[in-house]
């Protein structure tokens, strides 16, 4: 077998992984899409907030559906490009895979360059939400709630985050529970000086700490699929070079 045949072979079983790949992508979304319901069953009962995870499961459909056409069309281009030597069909697939990857490295500037911007414009996102959602909002204080008790902080950068929101303004001025830890004794209602005494650490700095400690992970994966689409466009640049020598050593 020939060097040529060889990555031919290999080309045409790649992309037929991702053709496959992609269509199941596209059919779990699919069905996210038409009916979450059934698709939110199959994990368990998730409580009185299935509603608006199931809205929100169907936007991820309609993500999930796009990603797949996307892998669809790159597999189909790339499987039927190698199998039939069309120049036109591979020029198609690189291009695409080209196209892509230019986007995954402007990507990667902009959030090296403006990571600091980000998290400041983050913060003020974040922080109104706190003040007018928290204890109103039951999927915002149950999240809330959640990440507060997992990581033992306090709002964002600490309990003043709280002062003259809804909730401290509705709850005869106390502070949540989780903004006084446990060096703070016979304490049943979280108070401002009670607060202040008990120093608890704020949440937006463990979040950024938690998701540098797995940035190593992402930047793996990110690394393995950067390699596979040049090595996409190195394999099928090739065929389309090689196709026409393949033809006239044939004839």
């Amino acid at each position: 077998m020939s060097c040529f045949t060889c990555i031919k072979v290999l080309m045409i079983i790649f992309n037929l992984a991702i053709f496959l790949g992609g269509g199941t992508l596209a059919g779990v979304g699919i069905w996210v899409s038409v009916d979450s319901g059934s698709f939110l069953k199959l994990f368990g009962t998730l409580g009185s907030g299935t509603d608006s995870i199931a809205s929100q499961f169907v936007n991820v459909g309609y993500l999930l559906i796009a990603i797949g056409a996307l892998l669809v069309i790159l597999g189909f281009l790339g499987c039927c490009g190698a199998q039939k030597e069309s120049k036109c069909l591979l020029i198609m697939f690189f291009s695409i895979v080209l196209i892509i990857f230019i986007a995954e490295i402007a990507g990667a500037v902009v959030a090296l360059i403006y990571s600091s911007v980000a998290q400041s414009f983050l913060k003020s996102l974040l922080t109104p939400v706190l003040q007018k959602d928290y204890g109103k909002n039951q999927e915002v204080t149950k999240t809330w709630n959640a990440t507060m008790e997992k990581l033992e902080c306090c709002a964002l950068d600490n309990y003043t985050d709280f002062t003259d929101s809804y909730y401290v303004n509705n709850n005869k001025g106390f502070y949540p529970q989780q903004c006084c830890n446990s060096t703070i004794t016979n304490v049943t209602a979280c108070t401002a000086s009670d607060a202040a005494r008990a120093n608890v650490k704020g949440c937006y700095q463990q979040i950024l700490d938690l998701l540098k400690t797995n940035a190593a992970v992402v930047g793996g994966v990110a690394a393995v699929i950067t390699a596979l689409e040049l090595a996409a466009m190195v394999v099928s640049m090739y065929l389309y070079c090689k196709i026409d020598n393949n033809d006239s050593m044939d004839s």
